[in-house]
């Protein structure tokens, strides 16, 4: 095969990581924010977030979103295939876990995951590295999980615990998601990149796709894409795989008219941008009266809890939301977060009210499940474009009441353990504004073509040479992060494409 990607982003140097410098914090909120708007990079597209409590947050580069993620690693449950069956909302996937679970495997030896087996909240799988040190932070909140006699496992984390296939473990400085310069952290620069290039795979860089066309059969053609100097190329293909996350790729499809496709490309049913999910959050952080030190270690989850994942008539909702117990902060953030939320004065008492709060607080974000609704979706921006002249995505998202009284249960539940665990004093927020990382169900996966976008293997229903292969294709959400299930998902549908090439578009 001759494969090619067109990447619009660039290579990452991992000399110029904000873990580099004194200045890492600082440079962490602003050119490596994760919000697209703040970084406002020449790779970017910008994105109207107006008409949402909750901002888009995405990374156009060789790696993508896993430059910035915090590696956090779970795994979608098997529950999370079968909503329609076990919840009568939303609706099931065409595949099931047992489908994934071979490819899960793969993905997790490609990635080095980190983690311990025989977490009963998971069908028993095997990890090829041990966890990570669950640090003060951990610790102090695993204690207040057994007071109460909750779930609680040590995360699987995409970071090397010790050296790994030519990486390093990682050394616990603690900004993860400003990217890694130890190479710890298992971002797809580092892992499949490499692997893809030696066997051939040609990566064009700063190369940004407009749209895809269509010949007079209807079947994608080819690409025209802007390079680096903004000259527009046609680059032909036989077959156009779209894997450019759950609002990116929406964006190209809604942009990709034709006679054929006056809605854009694989919308002649309207679903195209639909069912976005987004991941509510709750942030709920806790003081506590001793040295918790969690500006150190990896800044990604320690410990979960998945006590309240599945559905509890009783709670007033459906589905459920996992804990994810994260670290602390450093010094920058940990003042500008308690001047925002009134923990530190300005002026007389600030320096006392920060050493009672820098390095004395940890707590959680809860990860609750979105269900899918029409009316949640992405659109095409009427004045907003990027660089290139492109429309930019403009985003039409509404809380549901079920996603509410999610959100507030999880901050009960929350406030509960960390008072458990010792904490002095909570807060909160809900849902968390900046968390729009998890952008899923806007080319969804389905085997009714009247309500989906691409079958059970990825192909589009209406372009039979067209396939997507990220979080759009997601059915439902889950309660858990999902880097895992869209890398497992790329590997069982490059799998089924490769197992169909006789008769591919048939």
């Amino acid at each position: 095969m001759r494969i090619l990607c067109l990447e619009q982003g660039d290579w990452m140097n991992p000399a110029r990581y904000p873990s580099t410098g004194l200045d890492a914090e600082l440079r962490q909120i602003g050119e490596f924010s994760s919000n697209p708007n703040v970084r406002g990079l020449a790779t970017d597209y910008p994105v109207n977030n107006d008409a949402s409590p909750i901002q888009i947050a995405n990374f156009n580069g060789v790696g993508g979103g896993t430059v910035l993620y915090a590696a956090h690693f779970p795994r979608f449950h098997p529950s999370d295939f079968r909503v329609r069956s076990c919840d009568g909302v939303a609706d099931d996937w065409p595949i099931d876990y047992a489908t994934l679970e071979p490819f899960f495997a793969q993905n997790d030896r490609m990635m080095g995951v980190a983690g311990l087996a025989g977490d009963p909240a998971y069908p028993e799988h095997d990890l090829p590295l041990p966890p990570l040190p669950l640090g003060t932070s951990g610790e102090t909140m695993a204690r207040g999980f057994n007071r109460l006699g909750w779930h609680w496992w040590p995360s699987d984390s995409a970071i090397a615990s010790r050296p790994y296939e030519g990486r390093d473990r990682c050394l616990n400085l603690g900004p993860c998601t400003s990217g890694c310069a130890q190479g710890a952290k298992a971002s797809t620069d580092v892992t499949y990149w490499p692997e893809a290039i030696r066997r051939g795979v040609q990566l064009r860089t700063r190369c940004r796709v407009r749209e895809i066309t269509v010949d007079d059969d209807g079947m994608a053609n080819g690409v025209v894409y802007y390079d680096a100097d903004g000259q527009a190329h046609f680059q032909p293909a036989e077959v156009v795989v779209l894997a450019a996350n759950g609002i990116g790729t929406p964006r190209i499809l809604l942009n990709s008219r034709s006679k054929r496709f006056p809605n854009g490309l694989a919308n002649n049913n309207d679903v195209v941008g639909r069912n976005l999910m987004l991941h509510p959050y709750s942030w709920v952080s806790g003081t506590f009266p001793q040295r918790l030190d969690g500006q150190f270690g990896a800044s990604g989850c320690c410990i979960w809890s998945q006590e309240f994942y599945e559905t509890d008539a009783s709670r007033g909702f459906v589905r459920g939301y996992t804990m994810e117990i994260v670290r602390g902060r450093g010094p920058l953030v940990t003042a500008l977060f308690g001047l925002g939320n009134g923990q530190i004065p300005w002026g007389e008492g600030f320096h006392d009210a920060f050493g009672k709060l820098f390095a004395h607080s940890t707590g959680m974000v809860n990860i609750c499940e979105d269900l899918p609704e029409v009316h949640n979706r992405v659109t095409l921006d009427e004045a907003l474009t990027d660089s290139d002249g492109i429309a930019a995505p403009k985003i039409h998202y509404t809380l549901s009441e079920n996603s509410r009284r999610m959100l507030a249960h999880s901050v009960e539940k929350a406030t509960e353990v960390l008072k458990a665990a010792g904490a002095t004093s909570v807060q909160h927020e809900a849902p968390w504004k900046v968390a729009g990382w998890h952008n899923m169900g806007t080319a969804r996966m389905g085997l009714d073509p009247a309500t989906s976008v691409v079958n059970e293997w990825g192909r589009a229903h209406e372009v039979k040479n067209l396939f997507v292969i990220d979080g759009s294709i997601f059915t439902t959400s889950a309660g858990v992060n999902p880097t895992s299930t869209i890398q497992a998902l790329a590997l069982y549908i490059a799998d089924a494409m490769k197992q169909r090439l006789a008769n591919l578009f048939d």
